[in-house]
C-alpha cells in the first residue's frame, strides 16, 4: 500500500463549485446547494482504499456529531473504476446503503472536480467556513492502517469545534495520507 500525502491548497482558497452526480439518489448536486452556512466538509474517498476503510466508520459517526450542528459533509470518489472496479457508481452506492452514510457519495466520473481541488489521495479533508474559503485542509487524525494509533477524528473535529465556536483554527495542520487517486490513462 502506497502512501501519498494531500497536496495542502493554500489556506484562504475559495471552494471551486461543482455539479456531481449522486450515487445514492441519483440525481445531480451542486455544491451551491449543498453548503452551509457554518462549515462545509468535503472528502475525497473511495471504495477500496485501506485508509478510507480504516477511518470509514469513524468519519460517519463524526458527521452524525456535527450534521445537528449544521456542518454539512460532501464525499466524493473521483477514481477510475476501469482500474478499481469496487469504485464504481453501483458499488459506491451499495457501500453508502450499507454503511447508512449521512452524506452524499458523489462520483466525479470526469475527475475535473479532484483536479480542481488538488486532491491527491484518499481520504483527502477539506473543510470550508461559511463563505466557501478553506480554513482546513489535511488529515482525519493521526492513526493510519496498522499504526496501532486510535482513530478518532481529533484533528478534523478540533478544526469543526473551533469554527462553530468562532476562535482561530490552528494554521499547524498535517496532511492527509492514503492511497493515490487513480488518475484515468
Amino acid at each position: 500500500m502506497a502512501a501519498t500525502p494531500s497536496s495542502m491548497i493554500p489556506l484562504g482558497t475559495h471552494a471551486p463549485e461543482f455539479s456531481l452526480n449522486d450515487v445514492v439518489s441519483g440525481k445531480k448536486l451542486v455544491l451551491s446547494d449543498l453548503k452551509s452556512d457554518k462549515a462545509t466538509v468535503i472528502v475525497f474517498m473511495c471504495n477500496q482504499c485501506p485508509f478510507v476503510k480504516h477511518i470509514l466508520k469513524e468519519l460517519i459517526h463524526v458527521a452524525h456529531d456535527y450534521l445537528p450542528c449544521g456542518i454539512r459533509f460532501i464525499g466524493i470518489n473521483a477514481n477510475d473504476p476501469e482500474q478499481h472496479a469496487e469504485d464504481s457508481p453501483e458499488n459506491m452506492e451499495k457501500l453508502a446503503k450499507d454503511l447508512e452514510f449521512p452524506f452524499p457519495y458523489l462520483f466525479d466520473d470526469s475527475q475535473e472536480v479532484a483536479k480542481a481541488y488538488d486532491a491527491a489521495c484518499t481520504p483527502d479533508f477539506f473543510v470550508f467556513d461559511r463563505d466557501m474559503t478553506c480554513v482546513y485542509r489535511g488529515q482525519f487524525d493521526d492513526s493510519r492502517p496498522m499504526n496501532n494509533i486510535p482513530v478518532t477524528g481529533k484533528d478534523l473535529r478540533a478544526s469543526l469545534d473551533a469554527l462553530l465556536e468562532n476562535k482561530q483554527i490552528s494554521q499547524n495542520q498535517k496532511p492527509s495520507l492514503g492511497c493515490n487517486i487513480k488518475w484515468k490513462k
